[in-house]
C-alpha cells in the first residue's frame, strides 16, 4: 500500500511561544516533531514577502508600458470602444453654450389662471367682491279676505352695476313691492326705487342715491366663453339672514332652458352646484377671477332648499337688457304675431294632412295688424277633424327663419328672443301651396299683457 503524507501547520502548547511544529502523518507511522526556531521562520517569511512585492512591481511596470505604447500608436480608442468606455479623440470639440432660462411671461390682470393657492384666491375674491353684494328687503301689502291688507316682507340679493348707484337683481325679488331697502353688510339700510324691470328675463334694476364709501361695481365676465367644470362662486344672502355668504362649486351645465313656477321660460341658463338657497336670488355668480358670469335666479329642489342644482341667468343677457332698462325702464321683446298660433309638424301629422314637408310650423291664425300680417303671411283656410282634434289647415308653413331650420315653436321663440331685436328685418322661409318662398318681415314689439 502506498503511504500518503499529510502536512498540517499547527501551534504547539508544549513548546515555547512561537514554536511551530511540522508533523508528518501517514497511515502507518508518525514522524517525531522537529523544533524550528522562531527567528529563522521569520526571516524565511520576510524574504518570500519581499520577492512577491518585487514581482508585483515588475508586472505593474510592464502593464503601464503597454498602455503608453497603445496610446502612442492610436490603438487605445478601439480597445475602449470594445469595452464600451468613452475615451477622448484627438479632434477638438466645441464647448457648448449654456442655454439661457426663458423670461417669465407676466400673467395679465384678471386672467382666470390659478397663479396662487386656490384657498387664498377665494379669500381675495371675497374681500374684493363682497362689499358690492347687497341685501334687498321688500315690503309687500297682501289682500286677505278675512284680515284685509296684511303687510309682508321679502328678501333677496343684488349687486352694484355701476358707480351711479344702480343695482341689478331679479324681477321676482321686487315684484309687487311697495317699498324697497338695500343694505351693505352691517350698514344702515338705504331706500331704493325701481328704475326698470323685465319680467320675461327675470331682471330688474333698482337705484340708491349714493354708494357707500369704498364700494365699487363688480367687473363683468363673458358668459359665452364658459366651460362645464369651470369654477363658480356665489355670494348672496340666503334666507335673508346670513348676509354675504360665499359658496363655491363648478359650472355643471350650460344653455339650460327652464320654465319657472309662474310659466316664464328662461333660456341659456347656467347650472351650478354651488349652494344656492332662498334669499340668494339676484346675487352674482362669479368666476375664479371675481368677474360676474351670471345672476343667481332659481333652484331645482323637491324641498325648497339647495339640492345641488342652482340656476343663473347668463351675464351676457344682462349686458343686453340692463342698459335699456336704465334708459327706458322697460325692455321691448321681439314679436311676429304668429307665435304658438298653429301646429308643429311631425312626420305623422304631415302624412295625415298630406303636407308637402315633414317639419316646420303650420300657421293657423295671425294677430291682426301684427308684423306677420303686414308681411303677407297667410293663416288657415280650412278645418278638418283628425281623431279627436279639430285642426285649422291651409295656412303657410314656416320652415326656417334666416336659414335656421325650425322644428318647434320653442325654436322660433328662442331665435327671436336671443338673436333679434325690435325693428330688425328677418327672412321667413315659407312653403305655400307646395311652393317655397321667402318673405322679409320687420320684427315688432311684443304687446304688454
Amino acid at each position: 500500500m502506498k503511504t500518503i503524507a499529510i502536512w498540517r501547520l499547527e501551534l504547539s502548547s508544549s513548546q515555547p511561544l512561537g514554536c511551530i511544529l511540522f508533523r508528518r502523518h501517514a497511515d502507518t507511522s508518525q514522524s517525531a516533531a522537529v523544533p524550528v526556531h522562531p527567528h529563522t521562520l521569520t526571516r524565511i517569511m520576510n524574504k518570500r514577502l519581499l520577492s512577491l512585492i518585487f514581482l508585483l512591481l515588475i508586472l505593474l511596470a510592464c502593464a503601464w508600458g503597454v498602455l503608453l505604447g497603445a496610446w502612442a500608436t492610436g490603438r487605445l480608442p478601439a480597445i475602449a470602444t470594445t469595452l464600451n468606455v468613452w475615451t477622448p479623440t484627438p479632434t477638438s470639440t466645441p464647448i457648448p453654450t449654456a442655454t439661457p432660462f426663458p423670461t417669465p411671461t407676466p400673467i395679465p390682470a384678471g386672467e382666470d389662471v390659478a397663479v396662487i393657492d386656490p384657498e387664498q384666491r377665494l379669500i381675495q375674491l371675497y374681500e374684493n367682491d363682497s362689499p358690492a353684494v347687497v341685501n334687498v328687503t321688500t315690503r309687500i301689502l297682501r289682500q286677505s279676505f278675512f284680515f284685509g291688507v296684511i303687510p309682508e316682507s321679502g328678501s333677496g340679493s343684488g349687486f352694484v352695476w355701476d358707480d351711479q348707484g344702480h343695482i341689478l337683481t331679479n324681477y321676482h325679488v321686487i315684484e309687487g313691492a311697495q317699498s324697497i331697502e338695500v343694505s351693505f353688510g352691517e350698514d344702515a339700510a338705504l331706500p331704493a326705487t325701481v328704475v326698470g324691470a323685465d319680467p320675461a328675463n327675470d331682471l330688474a334694476v333698482i337705484k340708491i342715491d349714493a354708494l357707500p364709501a369704498g364700494v365699487r361695481p363688480l367687473p363683468l365676465g363673458d358668459s359665452d366663453q364658459l366651460h362645464v367644470g369651470q369654477t363658480a362662486v356665489a355670494i348672496g344672502n340666503p334666507f335673508g339672514q346670513f348676509q354675504r355668504t360665499l359658496t363655491a362649486g363648478v359650472i355643471s351645465a350650460l344653455n339650460r332652458t327652464i320654465q319657472t313656477d309662474k310659466g316664464k321660460v328662461l333660456r341659456g341658463v347656467i347650472q351650478t352646484d354651488a349652494a344656492i338657497n332662498r334669499g340668494n336670488s339676484g346675487g352674482p355668480l362669479l368666476d375664479s377671477s371675481g368677474r360676474v358670469i351670471g345672476i343667481t335666479s332659481a333652484i331645482f329642489s323637491p324641498t325648497g332648499t339647495n339640492a345641488g342644482v342652482g340656476l343663473a341667468i347668463p351675464i351676457n343677457k344682462a349686458r343686453r337688457v340692463v342698459p335699456v332698462l336704465i334708459q327706458e325702464g322697460r325692455y321691448a321683446h321681439p314679436w311676429l304675431g304668429i307665435e304658438h298660433l298653429g301646429y308643429a309638424i311631425t312626420p305623422n301629422l304631415a302624412q295625415a294632412l298630406n303636407l308637402p314637408v315633414d317639419h316646420g310650423l303650420l300657421i293657423a291664425q295671425i294677430y291682426r295688424n301684427s308684423p306677420a300680417q303686414q308681411a303677407g303671411i297667410r293663416g288657415a283656410t280650412d278645418e278638418v277633424i283628425l281623431g279627436n282634434r279639430r285642426l285649422l289647415i291651409g295656412g303657410d308653413i314656416l320652415v326656417a327663419i334666416d336659414d335656421v331650420p325650425l322644428q318647434s315653436w320653442e325654436d322660433l321663440d328662442a331665435y327671436l328672443q336671443e338673436k333679434t331685436e325690435v325693428g330688425q328685418t328677418v327672412t321667413l322661409h315659407i312653403v305655400r301651396d307646395g311652393q317655397a318662398i321667402t318673405l322679409p318681415v320687420v320684427v315688432g314689439e311684443e304687446p304688454s299683457q
